[in-house]
Parts: C-alpha cells; structure tokens; sequence
C-alpha cells in the first residue's frame, strides 16, 4: 500500500513537470532600430568619439530670457509642497538662477570628467539594457558589473536577464516586482497569519497599514507617470518651452522622493541634502539636451502596453545580487519577497537613511554598500 501511493506521489510529479510547470524563460540577445525612417543597410558606426560639453554667450542669454518671461501667479496661503512646488519658493530659486548661479562653472565641473558619444539603437529597457551591453563590448570589457535605481534598476535587471555570463554582479538600490501571490496574500492576512509570510518587523512598520502606508503614497506620487505614460508629449511640449516650469516639474520629485514629510515645508527641505548649484545643474543638463520630451516618453515606450505582459517581468535573475532598501524609498521589497525574482542575493542592507535618489543625496553610504557587495562576490 505504501508503495503504491509512493509511486502514485511520483507519477503525479513526474505528469506536474512535464505538462503543468512552465519551461524557463530567458531573454534573448536582438538588434533594433529607433532612428527616423528605415534601418539603413550600412553598417552601425561604432566609433567612441571624445567630447566636452560646451557654454556658450547664446546658450546663456537663452538662459536669461526664459526666467525673464516667467509668467508668475500668486499661491495659496499656508500650502507649503501639498499642491506641488511652492511658487514663493520657486521664485527665490529662479532668482538665484537668474544672478547668481554660474553654468560655466558647472561646465567646468563636469568638464573634470571625461565624457564619450557613439550610436547605439534605443529605447525601451530590455533594448537600452542590450544598449549598454553592446558598448561595454565596444569598450573592451567583457566581464562587468551593473548597478542601478529608478529606471536603471529595470535596466540592470534586463542586462543580467540578457548576458548572465557577462554580468559578475547586480546591485540595486530599488527592486520592482511584478504583483504576484506573494505580495497579495501578505496584504491581505498579515493582519491575522504575519507569521506565515515572513515579513522582519522593520517591513510590517514599512508598508502596513497597506492603503495608508503603500497604495496612497502611490497614488499621490505617481499622477507624473500617468502622464508620461499615456500623453508624454503634451506635457513634455510645456516643459521645454519653459525653463522656470521644467524646474518646478523635477525638483518637486527631488523634494518629496528624497523624504515625504517634506511636503510639510516651505522649501521642500530641498537645500538640506542638495545644494541649489546641483538642482540647476541637473535641470539644465536636459534644457542645453533639450532631452525632457524623450525622457517622458520612456514611460510610455515600457509602460503604454500595461504592465505583466512583458516577457522580461518573469524571467528570474540568477547573478549574484546586492540590494541597498533605503527607508524612504517610495516602495519596499522585502528580502522574501525580491529573492523570488532575484534567486542569488548575497547581500540585502537595510539602510540607515536616504530616499529615491540615493546616488545623488546619499553617495557615501550607497558607494560603502556597493564595495561590500563587490567584496563578497569576490570572495565566492
């Protein structure tokens, strides 16, 4: 009898895994075409051509006159960042723009660094991943590791997903997830079984309540990303004609992604983390590109067809893994959760401070963290 239903538990795991369980997916390596009409029939130029950026009188007086024209309105009394970026505030830093801040010298700056051009396809993450793979190729190294937040952690995930034999290590300062059982069961019984989903206490602190904690932030944060994932030019057309309103558009996520409390405050807390010279700076990289329309429509390039669909949303990631989870990180996934996506993670640091965009207001602590995951990996 025990024999029987011994054979019986094997045949029927032998029938689940050749007919029921799903076969593995992997991403394969393609080519693409993003540029205007037809894929020319020549060869892709792939020269790595030096360059510096440049700070011309012109490009300056273009500077000047856009903040001259900014057409100001009134705000409303007491509202500090709750209905965007507060206007009393953004005029003080158009004035400074204005008189005090020097492009030249921020040319200077990162004129410090070298700086490369060549022509490499596009656009969506899985292609920009493959992007970044064929120039790694193009410089010489064959073996690497990638790191990334916001879009660039799809984007490196998406790289180890393509070439795992090239990628050595991963290291991530947020995980997306595509929504999944896990996830759904969590939210719905922790209340009554939290043992059963193995959630540490910092995370329960993190996320729950859920709706009060989670899906709200969501939903207040990410009226951007509707946008820019449905109608990016309609927007992006507004922002590159106006210098003073495409400040407004980035630095009010720089407030709030960075700590959500500083909605709270006439400033935004922005000058607690970042000086005024590095927001310019940042906003007038994509003025000088006149980059803020092509950036917008990323979105909707990854995001325009709906989300679970894509066949790199379940393909699992087998590369050695590191994970930074800053507190104040618009979303959080929990070891428990992200390792089954993330099937090699070696490190995962809670880490002591810090919101959306680490690498910009906390590079000290994030670098620490990068190094030690580097080092484990080494040491395997």
């Amino acid at each position: 009898m025990l024999l029987e239903i011994a054979l019986a538990l094997v045949l029927g795991a032998v029938i689940y895994h050749y007919i029921f369980k799903k076969k593995e997916e992997t991403l394969q390596m393609e080519d693409g075409w993003w540029g205007a009409g037809e894929e020319p029939e020549t060869e892709e130029e792939k020269t790595v051509r030096p360059f510096k950026i440049e700070a011309s009188e012109e490009m300056l007086k273009d500077l000047h006159a856009p903040i001259d024209l900014t057409r100001w309105t009134a705000p409303l009394e007491d509202i500090r960042f709750h209905y965007g970026f507060n206007l009393t505030y953004l005029q003080k830093v158009a004035s400074y723009w204005r008189n005090q801040y020097s492009w030249q010298k921020q040319v200077e700056i990162l004129n410090k660094y070298p700086h490369f051009k060549t022509n490499i396809e596009g656009c969506d993450s899985v292609a920009v991943a493959r992007i970044f793979y064929k120039l790694m190729m193009r410089l010489g190294f064959r073996e690497f590791y990638a790191q990334g937040g916001d879009w660039g952690s799809l984007i490196c995930t998406n790289l180890s997903q393509l070439v795992p034999s090239h990628v050595i290590g991963l290291h991530l300062n947020v995980v997306f997830l595509a929504p999944g059982a896990p996830q759904f069961l969590a939210i719905l019984f922790r209340k009554y079984f939290l043992g059963l989903f193995g959630l540490r206490e910092l995370y329960v602190q993190q996320m729950f309540p859920y709706t009060e904690k989670v899906l709200y932030p969501m939903v207040k944060e990410s009226g951007y990303l509707h946008i820019q994932a449905t109608k990016p030019d309609t927007a992006g057309f507004g922002l590159i004609s106006s210098l003073v309103g495409l400040a407004a558009y980035i630095l009010e996520k720089l407030s709030t992604w960075t700590d959500a409390e500083f909605c709270n405050l006439e400033d935004g807390g922005l000058e607690r983390n970042y000086s005024l010279d590095e927001l310019l700076t940042n906003i007038m990289i994509y003025w000088v590109s006149g980059s803020i329309i092509s950036s917008m429509r990323f979105y909707k390039e990854n995001l325009g067809d709906g989300l679970g669909h894509r066949k790199h949303e379940r393909v699992k990631v087998k590369v050695p893994t590191g994970v930074a989870s800053f507190p104040n990180e618009l979303r959080h996934a929990p070891p428990v959760w992200a390792e089954k996506k993330y099937t090699n993670i070696v490190s995962f640091a809670d880490m002591p401070h810090g919101g959306h965009f680490a690498a910009f207001e906390q590079p000290e602590i994030l670098a620490a963290d990068i190094r030690q995951f580097v080092g484990k990996v080494e040491r395997k």
